[in-house]
């Protein structure tokens, strides 16, 4: 609970505020929060509990909801419900990416501004190339700066850290969700290098958003301190 709202529906409502959205579906394999959601007026839907990945479980909540020949018609966007305070700002930037026909895959990323940030393990970063395209998503600071005091690295050159909400295009996340785990994806715990090691284009979109995710008790505290 989060000032006497739970952290799911406030992700819920959230993503409700962002025009782009035609449907927000919560998809869940506990029936305590399937029931939740439904007591509280939002939508819900009961998916595998065997999923490996949180997008093996939107696939599922997208192909129940649309059908086969429906998805390939349709973006389907992956927000976490570890996301209370998402921006449907945010949201709405993401799902604009796909007015190129060309997008099959988007994302966004955020500047890092803080040496912590850009040498923690569990800040993930993302080297962007030439048209907005993910060349690289890494735990480590990439790329390494030569001749330079990793003080110095932030003046030096543009970091980026991968805020993680996607967007697909129907046809292509039923297509990811058939790949095998990658060696890469399995090294750095990053499903979306498996995507990338099978050929696929994750376009990646920059955004001033800041990811405040609630993932453990402390950072529960850290949002309740927020002011």
């Amino acid at each position: 609970m989060i000032d006497g709202i739970s952290m799911v529906m406030r992700v819920y409502f959230q993503v409700k505020q962002a025009a782009c959205c035609e449907e927000v579906m919560v998809a869940t394999d506990d029936d305590r929060i399937f029931q939740h959601v439904l007591e509280h007026g939002g939508k819900a839907m009961m998916t595998s509990e065997t999923h490996p990945s949180g997008t093996d479980r939107v696939c599922e909540a997208a192909m129940h909801m649309l059908g086969e020949s429906g998805l390939k018609d349709h973006v389907v966007i992956n927000v976490q419900g570890d996301e209370p305070f998402i921006s449907p700002k945010a949201i709405q930037t993401l799902a604009g990416c796909f007015e190129d026909p060309s997008v099959g895959i988007a994302s966004l990323m955020k500047k890092i501004s803080a040496e912590e940030e850009l040498f923690d393990p569990n800040v993930v970063k993302v080297v962007p190339g030439k048209g907005k395209q993910a060349v690289y998503f890494s735990r480590s600071a990439l790329p390494w700066i030569r001749g330079r005091e990793a003080s110095d690295w932030l003046t030096a050159f543009s970091f980026y850290k991968h805020i993680g909400i996607y967007a697909y295009r129907g046809d292509v996340l039923q297509e990811i969700t058939k790949l095998e785990p990658s060696p890469l994806e399995i090294a750095e715990g990053l499903e979306q290098l498996r995507w990338l090691e099978n050929g696929y284009k994750i376009n990646v979109e920059k955004t001033d958003y800041e990811s405040l995710s609630v993932d453990t008790p402390e950072d529960l505290l850290k949002i309740m301190n927020k002011p």
